[in-house]
């Protein structure tokens, strides 16, 4: 059965009928040919084109062959996964040491510089060495997320006092913008978690909203439960997304507008973060957009890690 959809055969139409004549691929019938089968052979499925197998050939006996053929279609997206981080993370990381290196060779070469003359430089080259220091600290809370098992160190956190300082923070980072920032708040509604897990996920969505939301936006944080469960959302009135980059901006280093991002201070893994950390929770991220009228992040998590306080004594 494991030949007939890795292979494409049929049994028992196709027994005793040559391999080569049943699996058409011309790097199998070179390898084949060559007759050394020291190593195995990688080959779209003939079935399952999306498919990959692994074929080695095993000689046994005076003249048998033995042919084993493995589905690595999971490893080789693996693969190609770490492929495209490694080049991912070569690029963040070349524009800033780029920026650095050339600073600092200026500087080398520069005869009695004056203090003044360093001045206006320095300001860049800590911008640069912030970005790099905030990228490597987002790989390393990612890896966190990746490697260590989840419902480590749960325990009942108080999502609105999370919140209180979750937003002075947000207003701080508005700065000079002056973004309204309001709530709507269930006080009494606390929630079974990770508190630090919570607070990255949490504090990724509101610095998003307040990055990308105009000067003097409007900025709605929820947090609330329902029949549907438990929810916190980021609503804001800002420019909004397209709808065909939504499926993908939960991705490693995707961004909507990279230019703009980098401006604004994003490494292109807040998404990602937020993502594995409510599948930690049993939650998930819903976006919904529209351009020029703006957007609403949706933390969904399931009901049963609600943790409801009594609201009176005669309650």
């Amino acid at each position: 059965r494991r030949a007939e959809r890795l292979l494409g055969l049929r049994w028992p139409r196709d027994t005793g009928v040559r391999i080569s004549n049943l699996v058409r691929n011309p790097d199998f019938a070179a390898y084949l040919n060559k007759g050394d089968f020291s190593e195995s052979l990688d080959i779209p499925s003939p079935n399952i084109p999306e498919c990959t197998v692994s074929a080695q050939i095993i000689p046994f006996g005076s003249s048998q062959k033995l042919m084993i053929c493995r589905d690595i279609t999971h490893f080789v997206h693996l693969e190609e996964m770490r492929r495209h981080f490694v080049a991912d993370v070569s690029h963040e990381l070349r524009t800033p040491i780029t920026v650095l290196s050339g600073f600092l060779e200026t500087f080398l070469d520069m005869k009695n510089p004056k203090i003044g003359e360093l001045q206006k430089h320095l300001g860049t080259m800590q911008d640069q060495a912030l970005r790099m220091q905030r990228l490597v600290d987002d790989l390393l809370t990612l890896s966190k997320l990746e490697t260590s098992p989840p419902h480590l160190h749960e325990e009942i956190v108080d999502v609105p006092a999370l919140l209180i300082s979750l937003k002075e923070l947000g207003q701080i980072l508005s700065g000079e913008q002056k973004h309204d920032i309001t709530w709507d708040v269930d006080r009494t509604l606390k929630f079974r978690g990770n508190k630090e897990e919570l607070r990255s996920a949490f504090s990724n969505l509101i610095n998003n909203a307040v990055r990308y939301t105009p000067a003097g936006g409007h900025i709605h944080l929820t947090w609330a439960m329902d029949d549907a469960g438990v929810r916190f959302a980021v609503s804001d009135n800002g420019e909004g997304i397209a709808p065909q980059h939504l499926p993908y901006l939960t991705q490693r280093f995707y961004r909507v507008d990279s230019g703009r991002s980098r401006a604004t201070g994003g490494t292109g893994l807040g998404l990602s973060i937020v993502k594995h950390i409510l599948l930690r929770h049993e939650g998930r991220l819903q976006i919904e957009s529209n351009l020029g009228k703006g957007s609403t992040f949706t933390c969904l998590f399931p009901v049963n890690r609600a943790v409801h306080l009594v609201k009176s004594a005669a309650h």
